[in-house]
């Protein structure tokens, strides 16, 4: 009997050993423009389903809710005003240039792009990752790139199914090859609900196709050999609210074009005055309906925004519903806003072997996703702006067992 407890013991100690020293295989997945609430709102029986199976939450984007500033955050832990990225375009006051998503002399340029994206973080740790489309990894920041990649600039892109059976082929390969960590991007429903907004009937369709999307993910991950011992991550970046051509504010007849020597950005906009104009500027905008403006260094601490030299000397952001433009351009939905606004909020649903079942957190914020990454794929993080603790309840029992990182 005492040989047959010891021999238990043992299998015990090497079981846990190997889980320590085997992380499981994780999948994340982007859907890009995604509310927290699009789940209520539509038909989406598969991301219910992952949410019985495992944990869900509603998170808080960092801010600007924007596409490259969120994406960044996801992969490197830090807000905007860290990472600099701080919005879609921004003045670049080193260089006299306007950085921006669209222009590709300064998208690649990695000198714009600070801290830790989590496939450095991982390869200089010996762990392979794989790529669809993130934002920022197709560029060699710290010299790195992640091992297998496709890139969004390659024409034609790969269709939806196409990148999902990419996923699939690089969770097939021979265990030496095989990534840890596979990151995938879809760009939708961010355009649709631009083009009609988040309440249409051609978002619903969107949303719910995305939905079977998803679906068809997790049926193939189903069978794989290696099925049991992966993590499924699906989130995304920014929320969307309603806007309409009739909300639109014109800031140009409050600004004198002698006051300024750079505006940039629509939400927010950074002003970079003339030194002996910015109280002028302030005081020309501040009493203007809808709008938010603040002196730079007296942006709200809850924000944290406002450190980085590509933030102007003044800083203005629309009220939620609102855009900055001489006329409506006809869209129907809009980010970029304060996080803390609902609409701005975004999905996340996740299980597989280290996630609890059936659990509702309370709720994080996106510089926790590159902590939780690390941890998933047992790393040392970067330095970053995430706090474990805020998601340590996500996490079962028998992952912190064997795993005992995150408190």
């Amino acid at each position: 009997m005492k040989k047959f407890v010891s021999l238990f013991v043992l299998i015990l100690l090497s079981a846990s050993a190997w889980c320590q020293s085997h992380p499981n295989y994780t999948v994340i997945v982007s859907l890009d423009g995604f509310r927290w609430d699009y789940p209520i709102m539509y038909n989406t029986p598969h991301l219910d389903q992952i949410a019985a199976r495992g944990s869900s939450a509603t998170m808080l984007p960092s801010y600007p809710a924007s596409t490259f500033p969120n994406h960044y955050t996801l992969a490197t832990g830090l807000v905007p005003d860290h990472h600099g990225i701080v919005n879609n375009t921004f003045w670049d006051t080193q260089n006299n240039r306007q950085y921006s998503m669209n222009n590709p002399e300064t998208r690649f340029n990695p000198a714009y792009y600070l801290g830790e994206p989590i496939w450095v973080t991982a390869q200089k740790q010996g762990v392979k990752t794989a790529n669809m489309y993130w934002v920022a990894a197709d560029i060699p920041i710290k010299n790195t790139f992640p091992t297998y990649q496709k890139l969004f600039r390659q024409k034609p892109q790969l269709t939806f199914e196409e990148r999902i059976d990419t996923v699939i082929s690089w969770l097939r390969m021979p265990e030496e090859a095989r990534p840890q960590l596979v990151m995938l991007y879809f760009e939708e429903p961010d355009g649709t609900g631009h083009h009609f907004g988040p309440r249409s009937l051609e978002t619903k369709r969107k949303v719910e196709y995305l939905d079977s999307l998803v679906g068809v993910l997790m049926h193939k991950i189903s069978r794989l050999p290696i099925a049991d011992r992966i993590n499924l991550i699906v989130t995304s970046d920014h929320g969307m609210t309603e806007i309409s051509d009739e909300r639109v504010v014109n800031m140009h007849p409050y600004l004198k074009p002698e006051w300024c020597r750079v505006i940039d950005g629509k939400t927010p906009t950074s002003v970079f005055t003339k030194p002996e104009f910015r109280d002028s500027v302030y005081n020309s905008l501040k009493n203007v309906p809808h709008i938010h403006v603040w002196k730079k260094e007296e942006i709200p601490a809850e924000l944290h925004y406002g450190s980085s030299d590509r933030i102007g000397d003044i800083v203005i952001a629309p009220a939620t519903g609102w855009q900055f433009a001489e006329k409506g351009a006809g869209l129907k939905g809009a980010h970029g806003y304060f996080p803390q606004e609902p609409d701005m909020q975004v999905i996340f649903r996740a299980y597989g072997p280290d996630f609890k079942e059936g659990y509702r957190s309370k709720g994080f914020v996106n510089v926790d996703i590159y902590p939780l990454l690390c941890y998933l794929l047992h790393v040392k993080p970067a330095k970053n702006d995430g706090q474990p603790a805020r998601i340590a309840d996500l996490i079962n029992q028998t992952s912190r067992d064997a795993n005992p990182i995150i408190p």
